[in-house]
């Protein structure tokens, strides 16, 4: 797979990531542990099954410990870290703070070897993040909750857990792809030890309600993690973080089609700042290494 490839692969994920929004709303009212726990499981169980269609279990018994706990850390982190966010601080103020992620990937793959950070992806991640910004930041206002500051500290976290993980993915890139599953598995069962302790258990109330869950198990927290694996780890990452700005604006335009959003003059100009960020990041990838994109 070239590198250009593996990038389209990584692209992949955002995609999925755009119905991650109306596929959740579908699961009311499931607790946000207890979803994650059962997508989470779902997706698990998948990779697991391609592992005894494709007789891969052996590539599991050569991923050290480490790697592992890494893995789960990062998955499970991450959504500890932002639903808890969105429990304590309002969800426009938690989300855009929690999507300063892409731009912490942009700017920690400087650190990788064999990776140059350039001004071309400095100004195409910023660029970018402004035009997410219009999205998430659209309820933003008014005078902040009790317990706000510490919902978005939180956010922070996750934000630096995810980009953390992104990056750091690169640097086990001998570990296969195949260990996702497990990581998944692993954030499953730790996810529904949380919810046993701190949620109650209310399952979906609709047949819709749990085909958004399968939905959701199958893609956005399924195939969605699998192919985000490829990508960090043998794509380009600058352009795979600039471009995952395009998730909260494709996700606007999938609740848009659903009729659960409206369209505004607001939505293209956010469509156009993500777009010259993404075109900005991407010629100064090509410029960086011809050969490699």
């Amino acid at each position: 797979m070239t590198r250009a490839q593996a990038t389209a692969t990584g692209f992949v994920a955002v995609l999925l990531w755009a119905l991650l929004a109306v596929l959740t709303v579908g699961t009311a009212p499931m607790p946000p542990l207890l979803l994650t726990s059962v997508t989470f499981a779902i997706g698990g169980g998948l990779g697991l099954i391609w592992l005894g269609v494709t007789h891969s279990w052996g590539d599991l018994r050569r991923v050290p410990l480490r790697v592992y706990l890494f893995g789960t850390a990062g998955l499970f982190g991450y959504h500890f870290l932002y639903f808890s966010a969105l429990r304590l601080a309002p969800p426009a103020e938690a989300s855009l703070i929690a999507y300063l992620w892409p731009l912490f990937i942009v700017l920690f793959s400087g650190l990788l070897p064999g990776e140059r950070l350039t001004g071309g992806h400095i100004a195409g991640a910023f660029l970018a993040f402004a035009g997410a910004a219009l999205i998430l930041g659209r309820g933003t206002g008014g005078d902040l909750p009790p317990g706000a500051m510490t919902g978005l500290g939180l956010a922070f976290l996750c934000a630096l857990t995810w980009s953390s993980y992104s990056v750091g993915s690169r640097l086990v890139g001998h570990a296969p792809t195949a260990s996702v599953a497990v990581f998944c598995v692993a954030t499953a069962i730790l996810s529904a030890i949380a919810h046993v302790m701190t949620e109650p258990t209310v399952w979906p109330a609709s047949a819709w309600g749990w085909a958004s869950c399968v939905a959701l198990g199958i893609g956005p927290v399924g195939l969605a993690f699998y192919v985000w694996d490829i990508g960090v780890k043998r794509g380009n990452i600058q352009l795979l973080g600039v471009a995952s700005y395009a998730a909260p604006l494709l996700s606007t335009l999938v609740l848009i089609g659903a009729g659960q959003a409206a369209a505004t003059p607001r939505i293209a100009m956010s469509a156009l700042l993500i777009t010259l960020g993404a075109a900005l990041a991407a010629r100064a990838g090509a410029r960086k290494s011809p050969a490699q994109t």
